[in-house]
């Protein structure tokens, strides 16, 4: 089982990067702010402009550590990769598979339904632990079309239809969230999906969580030899990681949305954690991004039972276990792949 290593956040937008040693290095107008030895990282996230040395980079390639770069409020910008170290027959398999019409809808359908099945659970939580101040009917109507939904999934004919039952249980998840706030209403809600900007605080910090997901996803898919550019859910697009996409459907609920809903609850992030553009879009503050990515970082410690593995596991593993698991199925080990289910 791979070791849960850390994931350094680099925030400070000022800041620079480069290698000593075998040394991360981080300085804010050349005043050395931080170090730490490569080998105790497993990724590293940079949300500056000033970037990176190219020995740091080639630091980080060689020892497998992935690097993102970021812009401050948290939109996609790049990724370093090294030489292709998975093993070719194993890709070769993945594109063959993605190439087949048949086969990508039968690994779609196992991400939708782990996706679908997760929002239920999500949803089913609220009723189980707040039924008194939620509107459980509201909760158990949408979860009657997300069953709907679900059924209609082993009968799909092709990937069209599939995302089509994806976009209606999304649409129908999303617009029944807003009952899971519980806290904070006047200023953090949502009633439906928006990004590209996020326009209200809720939508801003779901999309923050889920570019920290992919960022995990992706560097779990390149671990395990995976080509995480070539899907079969989501089409093929220059420089979008169309596979990291797939797997994140599954995961979305229980690594995100839930984490958001229980920030706002507990008020461990509040409005002053963000800021309306003019043109509407909400961003988040700089100290509104360490608080979350504290809190992202601590929830990855958290120990849970694996549903397939049974075995426990950091929250942290779950993107790298269930790459491992779709490489085992590429690979004719086992007969299917197994989607995570939360409990």
């Amino acid at each position: 089982m791979r070791k849960l290593l850390n994931t350094l956040y680099v925030t400070t937008p000022e800041s620079y990067l480069f290698k000593e040693g075998t040394n991360v290095v981080i300085k804010v107008k050349d005043v050395e702010k931080f170090r730490i030895p490569i080998h105790n990282l497993e990724g590293i996230v940079c949300f500056a402009y000033m970037g990176a040395s190219p020995q740091l980079m080639r630091l980080c390639t060689d020892n497998n550590v992935g690097l993102s770069f970021l812009t401050p409020n948290g939109k996609f910008l790049a990724r370093v990769q090294g030489r292709v170290r998975g093993n070719v027959l194993l890709r070769r398999t993945q594109y063959r598979k993605a190439d087949s019409e048949e086969d990508s809808l039968d690994l779609a359908k196992c991400f939708i339904i782990g996706k679908v099945v997760n929002c239920r659970t999500v949803l089913g939580r609220s009723i189980r632990d707040h039924g008194d101040v939620v509107d459980t009917n509201k909760i158990r109507s949408v979860d009657d079309l997300l069953i709907e939904n679900l059924k209609n999934i082993d009968s799909c004919l092709n990937l069209d239809s599939l995302r089509g039952i994806e976009g209606n249980c999304a649409k129908f998840y999303f617009g029944a969230l807003d009952e899971l706030i519980l806290k904070q209403k006047d200023n953090f809600f949502i009633h439906h999906r928006n990004r590209r900007p996020p326009l209200d605080n809720m939508n801003a910090l779901l999309s923050f969580l889920y570019t920290l997901l992919a960022h995990d996803v992706e560097s779990a898919l390149e671990t395990v030899g995976l080509d995480p550019y070539v899907g079969f859910f989501h089409t093929d697009r220059p420089g979008r990681p169309s596979l990291a996409l797939d797997l994140m459907e599954e995961l979305r609920p229980f690594m995100a949305d839930r984490l958001a809903l229980n920030m706002v609850n507990l008020k461990q992030i509040d409005a002053k954690d963000f800021l309306r553009k003019e043109n509407g879009a909400v961003l988040m503050t700089e100290d509104g991004r360490k608080e979350i990515l504290a809190t992202w970082q601590k929830r990855k410690q958290d120990q849970i039972t694996h549903p397939y593995l049974n075995e426990k596991i950091p929250v942290g593993l779950i993107p790298y276990v269930q790459a491992m698991l779709l490489a085992h199925y590429l690979r004719g080990d086992i007969d299917g792949y197994p989607p995570f289910f939360m409990n």
